[in-house]
């Protein structure tokens, strides 16, 4: 072997070092290394003649663990290092005795590029030249007491091959050209606790599939036109992505990620992921993303025992596993691993510029004896039951996103009475923008599926939520895990013939448009799908076609449309004053009647649901304000497939006081029904 430089410089074997090879020339000249064997021979960069890339300001931050950009000098990077191109690689593994980065390129043995120890942060880094885009790579880890692990992904990875291979890949996410400077100004005003926010949960892999093409996902870019446009024509305001970060098992639909930094190759490399983003942003759309930082999975080449040790999850099963799921729970009170987890969120918002998280399972943060028995959990320095790091946690993950990333949101599902959630962390709160209110999504779909006879009974199960309504900043949520795992479907849930339960559907998707919260259903339920939700298989876009199924779409555009254009019933989602009872004791005709108010100079709204099957013929409605009420939408409606019963397009208050309010009016309520009258000012 020889150096070739300004001179040739013979390398020698060394004695007992089979294939490791040395010499001496002038430090610092640069050279190339002349390698023969097997009857030929070939010329190539060594590595080990570049300076390191990371400088003592990210060592600094990096053990100090406080590198909100965590994810700009870990990971591999592609770049031009001392005039030469290749990709730099950095890891954190600080029990390891050896780390090495291993691929294609060097036949996937760890002796070819072992990397250089960057002092006490534990940090690990090597340049390889002429590594480029699309490299498959893992690292070999020798563990402190010379085991050689399994090998790993990398836990910063911008990309991973397509499951089931398990390799990272190189990906080069720099210089991509965002459309979207009009959307990222305004969506402050359209995050906001006073905006509009209806929400279209979708999983990617499931929502369309080409048939015709093996039954594949869509790809990102064909999500980009016809999610984009089907979400846009029906009035969402936002999509929420199911978790896109890859993961191993198609059946955890995302909330088992292994690589949180990679957007899953089903539909797409990085760049693609953006399109998707940048088209939504530009016909008018958010994008949210759930986001998993309460557990990962057990798999080999995962973050378990990552250096040979528990380094991203505790030790103790009674800490660091979780029963629920079989995975391993993060240990939040390690610097490095909450720098890992905060600069996580602040990269999906950074760098592919999503506008809101979602974060999963927060209440299984928030307590250490979550799903646990006694003797079976740890409790906290002061023996109690809650978790302080994860709370931590939470807390400077929300105030970094929320500083760094002005106009986006979060939002915790979070299924306890714990207090504050959506209050700022200066005041003592969680730091999140809204809380999922899990409580009214079990009391009204309990209700909702009871026969029309007993509901009398249970009155309360919908009137009970707003007890607490302004306690938080609320999104209303009919998520995926309502519509899976022998739930059935939002149909299915209601009672009675067929066309009762198209009836109720309609009736209880007038009373969620119409009550205080943002809100949010999962793909599927727009159109009332027959079936429960199935991961591996498309929507039945076949039955979205029959007149019944696409009368409910038409009517949650025209909730959405309604809603959007109307402030009375956004504006004040999360204040009392924005919501009065006009008829909360109905329980015998199981009818409710509320008013939502907008600003001052905002025309207020009253909402009535029938929730029976029988008509309501003069009824007696009380209401703020004297003179005409349009009738802006009725779910009974010939357009949404129902029986066209209604009050001639408009009421007048003209009637004595009634419980409590000081105008009053008749109206009739067809069965199963939901009905929106507006005061019109200018005919009053």
């Amino acid at each position: 072997m020889v150096a070739r430089g300004a001179s040739d410089w013979p390398l020698s074997p060394v004695a007992g070092h089979a294939g490791l090879f040395a010499g001496e020339f002038p430090p610092g000249a640069p050279y190339r290394l002349e390698a023969s064997g097997q009857g030929r021979s070939w010329e190539y960069e060594d590595p080990f003649r570049f300076g390191p890339v990371l400088g003592e300001m990210d060592e600094y931050l990096l053990g100090e663990g406080t590198h909100n950009r965590y994810w700009q000098v870990l990971g591999a990077h592609v770049m031009e290092h001392e005039g030469i191109w290749g990709t730099h690689f950095a890891v954190w593994a600080p029990n390891a005795r050896r780390v090495s980065v291993v691929g294609d390129f060097n036949a996937w043995d760890g002796r070819r590029a072992p990397m250089r120890r960057r002092g006490a942060t534990g940090v690990w880094e090597i340049f390889l030249p002429g590594i480029s885009e699309g490299a498959a790579y893992k690292y070999e880890i020798c563990g402190s007491d010379g085991t050689i692990l399994p090998l790993k992904a990398d836990p910063m990875g911008f990309g991973a091959q397509h499951p089931p291979e398990t390799a990272s890949i190189v990906r080069d996410i720099s210089g991509y050209g965002w459309r979207d400077a009009a959307w990222m100004e305004s969506r402050a005003g359209r995050n906001a606790r006073t905006a509009p926010i209806s929400i279209y949960e979708v999983h990617l892999g499931s929502w369309r599939r080409r048939a015709a093409e093996g039954n594949r996902p869509l790809s990102y870019k064909e999500l980009a036109e016809e999610l984009v446009s089907y979400a846009t024509e029906m009035g969402f305001t936002h999509i929420e992505l199911m978790p896109v970060s890859e993961h191993p098992f198609d059946g955890s639909w995302g909330y088992q990620p292994v690589g949180l930094f990679a957007p899953t190759i089903r539909h797409g490399p990085p760049h693609e992921f953006r399109d998707l983003i940048d088209a939504a942003h530009r016909a008018g759309l958010g994008v949210i993303l759930d986001w998993v930082p309460g557990h990962f999975p057990v798999d080999a080449h995962g973050l378990g025992q990552f250096d040979g040790t528990a380094l991203y999850e505790h030790a103790d099963p009674r800490e660091g596993f979780h029963p629920d799921w079989n995975t391993l729970i993060y240990n939040y009170g390690r610097v490095e691993v909450a720098n890992f987890l905060t600069a996580n969120a602040l990269y999906w918002l950074e760098e592919y510029h999503i506008d809101g998280l979602r974060m999963d399972a927060v209440a299984s943060m928030l307590y250490r004896d979550y799903s646990r028995k006694d003797g079976e959990w740890v409790p906290n320095i002061h023996g109690g039951r809650e978790n302080l790091e994860a709370i931590a946690l939470l807390r400077r993950v929300n105030t970094t996103v929320y500083g760094e990333a002005p106009g986006i949101l979060t939002a915790a599902e979070e299924s306890t009475s714990f207090p504050a959630v959506s209050q700022p962390v200066d005041v003592g709160g969680l730091g999140f923008g809204y809380k999922w209110n899990m409580g009214w999504m079990n009391d009204t779909l309990t209700y909702a599926a009871m026969d029309p006879v007993h509901r009398r009974w249970h009155h309360d199960k919908m009137t009970f939520g707003l007890v607490y309504a302004f306690s938080e900043n609320f999104i209303l949520p009919i998520s995926h895990d309502e519509v899976v795992h022998g739930k059935g479907s939002m149909l299915g849930k209601m009672p009675g013939t067929d066309r009762e339960k198209f009836a109720g559907l309609r009736a209880f998707y007038g009373f969620m448009w119409g009550h205080p919260g943002k809100k949010l259903i999962f793909m599927g339920q727009e159109f009332a799908q027959r079936h429960e939700w199935n991961h591996s298989a498309q929507l039945d876009w076949e039955a979205a076609k029959k007149p019944e199924h696409a009368s409910i779409a038409r009517l949650v555009r025209d909730l959405n449309t309604l809603y959007r254009a109307t402030p009375a019933l956004h504006v004040k989602d999360a204040e009392a004053e924005g919501f009065a009872w006009l008829d909360v004791e109905s329980d015998d005709l199981s009818v409710y009647a509320w008013a939502r108010f907008g600003g001052l100079d905002d025309p207020p709204v009253a909402v009535v649901v029938n929730f029976t099957t029988v008509a309501r013929t003069g009824y007696r409605l009380g209401l703020p304000r004297a003179g005409r009420w349009r009738e802006a939408l009725n779910s009974d409606a010939a357009l949404y497939g129902g029986s066209d019963g209604g009050n001639m397009g408009a009421v007048r208050a003209d009637g004595p006081g009634h419980k409590g309010q000081p105008h009053s009016t008749e109206l009739y309520l067809p069965p199963l029904s939901a009905i929106f009258l507006i005061h019109d000012p200018e005919e009053s």
